[in-house]
This record gives C-alpha cells, structure tokens and sequence, in this order.
C-alpha cells in the first residue's frame, strides 16, 4: 500500500527532514513515486483525494495472515494491514454488523474519536488488539491519522519525496528510490496525526526521538519512544 500527503495537508517530523539532508541522496517527486508504484502492480487501485493526497493499494505479495484492505465512507478514507484478534468485541462496542471488517471498524473508531473531542487518540488505538498498520485520511477535516501496533508485527515506513510530500508504504523498496535518505521506520506502538503529531500510544507520556543512522544503513534514522531505566536499588544487610 502507498499514500502521499502535500506538505499542505500535514508537515512531516522535522527529524525525518534531518535525516535526508545530513546525507543528500537522489529523491523523486510524488507523481513519480505513484507512477513506479502502479507500474510495478498494474492491478493495482489509486485513489485521487483532492490535488493534494493520493492512496493506492494491491493485494499483490500480500501475507495472508495480514491481508491489506481499503474502505471510504462519509469522505473518510483508509488503507489498512493486519488482523484484529479483539475484532468481534469491537464491533459490538462500536455497533457494527457481524460482516464489518477490520478497516470499517477502523474507521467508525476514527470517526468517534474525531466526534466526541477531546476523547484521546492514544486511547482510541490502545483499544486494538492484534497485528496492524492503517493510514486514514479524513478529507472533511484534511487529517491525516496513521498508526502501528505495539509490537511492529506489521511494516510500516515513512519518507519524504523530493517536492515534500509524505509518503507511507509497508514496502520499504516502494520508497527508497524516491526518499533518499528522508526515510525510516515507522515506529511501533506510536500514532501519528495533523493534530497530534507523533507520540506513542502504548506509552503517552514518553518522548518519541530519532536517533541518526550509520550512513551505510538505507534509512537515514530511527525513531524511538525514551523509557527511563529505573534506578538499580541495592539492600544492604545487617
């Protein structure tokens, strides 16, 4: 799967922009990125969201255990991979039918959040179990809403394009030519948005770093969340 955001529509972290210009390497444009991506999957289905966003996705190479899917309702669109073991629950919880996929869930999840403010995102996301990546795109609120599961089950990398947009895709190969070294991995258990920009929903208090790259390595950094070690204690015995 593949999306790209203009600049216009959300502003990348400012360390994935560090990282790019601390080693300059060859970039592509957005329309080219997309064009490589259809070429390489023709089956694949694009999706044009206004001038400044576009989605695609294929089922080509996809893991069965985590098949990729795309829903848009009510000018919400999102792409999302994986399975959700507490889906069933969820449904309920959210008032869907027994047919409602993982992706619907997802959305009517967004949907809640984005309708009941200040109800927290982290929150939102914390609430699903299992192995998942998803990119939502709200074009009545211009939001951009990405996050991972805790553990990184499914990939998810993220770039810049050489005339700035953002780009998402779960193939590392998909980006590389066209974000040089403005590349990494998003980080697990993290969320990313227009109003929140990146935290960790698995740890909401903790910073979210990068930390730059050897040179060698394709991505030019790698995004942490800082736990604090707790301070050894020792017993002394009389």
């Amino acid at each position: 799967m593949l999306a790209v955001f203009h600049g216009a529509v959300i502003k990348a972290p400012e360390e994935l922009a560090q990282a790019g210009s601390r080693t300059p390497t060859p970039k592509k444009t957005a329309s080219s990125l997309v064009n490589s991506f259809l070429q390489q999957f023709p089956s694949a289905v694009s999706i044009n969201v206004g001038s400044d966003t576009q989605m695609c996705y294929t089922h080509d190479n996809q893991s069965f255990l985590q098949p990729r899917s795309f829903a848009a309702k009510d000018e919400i669109f999102c792409l999302f991979e994986g399975t959700l073991e507490n889906l069933p629950r969820l449904k309920q919880q959210y008032g869907l039918g027994k047919n409602a996929t993982e992706v619907v869930l997802v959305m009517e999840a967004y949907k809640a959040l984005r309708d009941r403010a200040p109800y927290p995102a982290s929150l939102m996301v914390a609430h699903l179990v299992g192995n998942f990546a998803f990119i939502i795109f709200d074009k009545a609120t211009s939001t951009v809403f990405v996050a991972s599961d805790q553990e990184g089950k499914v990939s998810l990398f993220w770039g810049i394009t050489a005339d700035g947009y953002l780009a998402f895709s779960d193939e590392i190969d998909v980006l590389k030519g066209s974000c040089g070294k403005s590349l990494a991995s998003f980080p697990s258990g993290c969320l990313f948005s227009s109003a929140t920009d990146l935290r960790s929903y698995e740890h909401p208090k903790h910073k979210v770093t990068a930390e730059p790259a050897e040179e060698e390595e394709i991505c030019g950094a790698t995004f942490k969340v800082e736990i604090p070690q707790l301070r050894a204690t020792t017993t002394m015995e009389y």
